[in-house]
């Protein structure tokens, strides 16, 4: 069970955290996930900071992704399965531009809770909370339904173990045979709009037929039929994160039991604040979301108190900056963490910084957009001579229209038709992979330049 030194960040400052009226209640629900089993263990947490460990020294690569906020509603099995597709897909495409391990991290199994801008939202002049998640509050907009309900973090718990179990059944029962995710992916490049990658699906098809001809098979090799699959989401309710984490008898470190890696938000990220106190003394990754307003020196301190042995692999810079302000801002974070001397792992998360109101009145996201901010990443990384560890989306495998563009020319007329998302627009199954193709251009083209450069 947990000591009382993860409970010292109760003696912190907290924001973005529900205010419970019913602390009998709020005591009974922290007392069942107490004594319940945790959905992931310390081992599973110990091999991916060994694995995001290789992605900060360039060896590996990280994709991260998956829903916006997960909805008690829309659960069902088709959803993980076909999200979990997609990033297979995903990290093959991937795989072949980086030429080294893709690391899957889904945003899945615990990704309940959101921060909002404004505490409350006001329709036809009722003013009520905001929505903050299925794992706080409802969404109808009624009095009752935006009540925080401690019982709703034990809904939330055991939606993520029913997910988990069939994440562990979908890695490691056949359903991720390399060859069947590539047959996926020919399917997508056979459709006339993506004709401008159907060179890369092909040029992967040729390496399958080497691996099979060298006698390679996912019946002789168990790499070629199986993934390592991780969870991970925002630890933003700290009541449901501290009475998941565990002791690990073995090594005496807490553990978050909550998902692999959690990371702490761009609203949340205050040094002496609640949640970086409680990330701070758990042995998971974690991740820290770095947007527009975030200091250097807030940095420097962040990075200290989040991985102060230096430890490769503990610690990833998400940055989210908005496509117009990379250039901006990422510069000087990166040197930042050179002077340092920091090991870290950067990753970009190109969604959050890219919403706006579209005339129609949805929220959305422009895919070029999106692209442009991935691009300036690379581009930055290649000039300061750093390495671009990782992508971080917002996606699901579904066929939503949240985000416009792509190969799909989705405007925003077509928002109205599929417009499913409790919080942010999602990538599509269709955007997430052609966002993967482009990125695994990058890739290439950074391999090329490196190259370029050891023989000039």
């Amino acid at each position: 069970m947990a000591s009382a030194e993860i409970s010292s960040w109760r003696t912190r400052d907290r924001v973005q955290m529900p205010v419970y009226t019913d602390a009998a209640r709020l005591s009974a629900a922290e007392a069942r996930l107490r004594a319940s089993p945790p959905l992931v263990f310390a081992d599973e947490a110990r091999r991916l900071r060994a694995e995001l460990a290789e992605v900060a020294h360039g060896r590996a690569f990280l994709l991260q992704g998956g829903d916006c906020a997960e909805s008690f509603e829309q659960f069902g099995a088709d959803q993980v399965r076909d999200t979990f597709k997609v990033l297979l897909q995903m990290a093959m495409v991937l795989t072949y531009g980086a030429k080294v391990p893709v690391v899957k991290v889904g945003r899945i199994a615990g990704q309940f809770a959101k921060p909002r801008s404004a505490p409350t939202e006001t329709v036809d002049g009722v003013e009520l909370p905001s929505y903050r998640g299925d794992i706080i509050n409802g969404f109808a907009f009624d009095a009752a339904s935006r009540l925080p309900d401690p019982d709703r973090m034990i809904e939330g718990y055991t939606q993520a173990a029913a997910t988990l179990n069939q994440l562990r059944g979908l890695s490691k029962g056949g359903f991720a045979d390399i060859n069947k995710v590539h047959q996926w992916t020919l399917d997508f490049t056979a459709e006339d709009k993506a004709a401008a990658y159907r060179d890369i699906a092909n040029a992967l098809q040729d390496t399958l037929d080497f691996i099979r001809a060298a006698g390679l098979t996912p019946t002789k090799s168990e790499e070629l039929a199986t993934v390592d699959f991780y969870t991970s989401h925002e630890a933003l309710l700290l009541e449901y994160e501290e009475s998941l984490t565990r002791r690990d008898p073995m090594t005496g470190d807490m553990v978050a039991g909550s998902g692999h890696l959690v990371w702490i938000g761009d609203r949340t990220r205050q040094p002496d604040g609640a949640h970086v106190e409680f990330c701070s003394r758990i042995m998971n990754p974690i991740g820290l979301k770095c947007g527009p307003t975030i200091s250097n020196d807030d940095l420097k301190v962040l990075i200290e108190r989040l991985n102060p042995a230096n430890e490769a692999g503990r610690l990833t810079l998400i940055a989210r900056f908005g496509h117009a302000q990379v250039a901006e801002h990422l510069p000087r974070l990166i040197d930042t963490v050179t002077q340092m001397g920091a090991h870290v792992v950067w990753s970009c998360d190109p969604m959050h910084g890219n919403t706006i109101k579209s005339a129609s009145g949805y929220k959305t996201r422009p895919f070029d957009d999106v692209l442009g901010e991935v691009r300036e990443f690379f581009r930055i990384h290649a000039e300061m001579g750093t390495i671009p560890g990782g992508v971080h989306f917002e996606m699901t495998g579904q066929d939503v229209t949240e985000c416009t563009g792509g190969l799909r020319a989705l405007t925003d007329e077509d928002l109205s038709d599929r417009y499913h998302t409790a919080c942010d627009p999602r990538l599509n199954a269709s955007q997430s992979l052609e966002l993967a193709f482009l990125v695994n251009q990058l890739m290439r083209d950074g391999h090329a330049a490196a190259r370029d450069a050891a023989t000039a």
